[in-house]
């Protein structure tokens, strides 16, 4: 048994015999065998539990035990008390979820604290192919159906390769005890069912199920490896950052993605998962986003994080929208109106037509204060200079080839009348240009 763990740490490069690790002891089975065998095989190592008060005297008795465990074999151990059922309802999250985030923080705290290398944690092989058939009948894609690995971050898993019978024989036979957790015969969960029901079943149609499902995880661990590469490939290739432009009040990048590399790959639903789920969209949505690929320009799709745009043949995904904020300017001076985004108000006697992406001169005469600066509404129009009739500013940008995702922040300054006196980083209105009668101009900038 312990030459077999050894051969696993090994080969997975678990753990160090220089450095000191963390136990997490249950007072399980698997969490006494996983102490146990890490102290035979000489590493330094020092005990965590961790009591929920969900169970009553069963909880204070897990606890009892695994101090006279740790005691018996001159194991430091540490303690946290929870009240678990209170976190849950604050955090408005399961039973299950709360004990997990509970744990996991006091863990990684107690490891920083103590200057350990890793904890770990008395997974095993049954536990693996659990997690496995749990992600399959929720629908997962591939990322899901490779089990539990062997390492995540200073989490470490050096019993993956024994099966939960192994490791009850392995203790029966030096005659060690271990408590039992009677939540895990109930099956009120998903886990429990398939613990209880499925996997015996499996076993009574094939007896070697369990190991064999663990061995088709470990083969979908290679196809995973060949699957995130050519994703990684794919993604850099295909997706292209834009940078807002000068008008925009928000100065966060979004993505882009055109719809004819969409169609060239040989799964678009596969990049689109792989792109968009990190942006928080859900499966059900990436698939109806690779449904509505031909749709109209406009149809938009939000995640609690991100909206992604149909845009002129391409899909667009950019950070939802900040706040919509005006900011009143009374007279001449430099205002900040976003994070990133300042503007200077100056007055001048020097009567100069200026005009870039970023500044514009006009008449101080025909100005109105106090100014306003905001991003467009419905409804604004103005007469862009050089023309005679009023435009919609959204029909104005739509003929200017802007897109869904910049025309969502574009930036106007109005004066005191609500009228456009400025579409920034574009025109200003045909009223406020500066004419030969002109004796005071008014130049606006934006500074990024």
């Amino acid at each position: 048994m312990n030459s077999k763990v050894a051969d696993f740490i090994g080969r997975h490069q678990l753990l160090s015999h220089d450095g000191l690790h963390i136990v997490a002891l249950s007072g399980g089975a698997d969490s006494v065998a996983l102490l146990l065998i890490l102290k035979q095989l000489g590493y330094r190592i020092e005990a965590a539990h961790c009591n929920f008060r969900l169970r009553g005297k069963e909880s204070d008795r897990d606890e009892a035990f695994v101090c006279d465990l740790c005691s018996a074999q001159n194991i430091p151990i540490h303690r946290a008390h929870f009240d678990t059922k209170e976190y849950a309802a604050l955090h408005k999250v399961s039973i299950e979820m709360a004990a997990r985030e509970l744990r996991y923080r006091y863990f990684e705290q107690l490891r920083q604290d103590l200057g350990a290398d890793t904890i770990c944690v008395a997974h095993h092989r049954d536990d693996a192919v659990e997690t496995l058939l749990m992600n399959l009948m929720n629908g997962s894609g591939i990322h899901g159906l490779t089990g539990i690995r062997p390492k995540n971050g200073a989490v470490v898993r050096p019993l993956l390769c024994l099966s939960r019978t192994e490791i009850e024989e392995y203790l029966h036979s030096i005659g060690q005890s271990y408590v039992t957790d009677s939540t895990n015969a109930v099956d009120d969960v998903l886990r429990n069912k398939i613990r209880l029901h499925l996997v015996p079943l499996m076993q009574q149609i094939l007896p070697k199920s369990s190991e064999n499902i663990a061995k088709t995880a470990g083969y979908l661990k290679e196809v995973e490896a060949v699957f995130d590469d050519a994703m990684k490939s794919a993604l850099s290739k295909f997706v292209t950052k834009l940078q807002p432009a000068i008008g925009s009040a928000d100065r966060r990048e979004a993505e882009a993605v055109k719809m004819t590399d969409l169609q060239n790959l040989p799964s678009s639903e596969c990049f689109l998962f792989e792109w968009l789920r990190p942006k928080d969209f859900t499966s059900a949505q990436i698939l109806q986003i690779a449904d509505n690929m031909a749709t109209q320009t406009g149809k938009t799709f939000s995640s609690t994080t991100h909206v992604l745009y149909v845009d002129r043949g391409a899909l667009v995904v950019a950070p939802l929208d900040q706040p919509a904020s005006s900011m009143k300017i009374p007279e001449e001076g430099v205002y900040k109106y976003q994070e990133k985004v300042s503007f200077r108000f100056s007055f001048s006697d020097s009567v100069k037509v200026l005009k870039s992406d970023d500044y514009v001169t006009i008449d101080k005469e025909k100005v109105e204060f106090p100014l306003t600066i905001r991003t467009v509404q419905s409804g604004d129009r103005f007469v862009p200079f050089g023309m005679s009739g009023s435009k919609l500013v959204s029909d104005y940008l739509t003929d200017r080839k802007v897109g869904l995702w910049a025309k969502r922040s574009q930036m106007v300054v109005t004066d005191a009348r609500g009228q456009v006196l400025w579409l920034v980083g574009h025109r200003i209105a045909n009223s406020f240009r500066i004419t030969p009668t002109t004796r005071t101009v008014l130049k606006i900038e934006v500074i990024l």
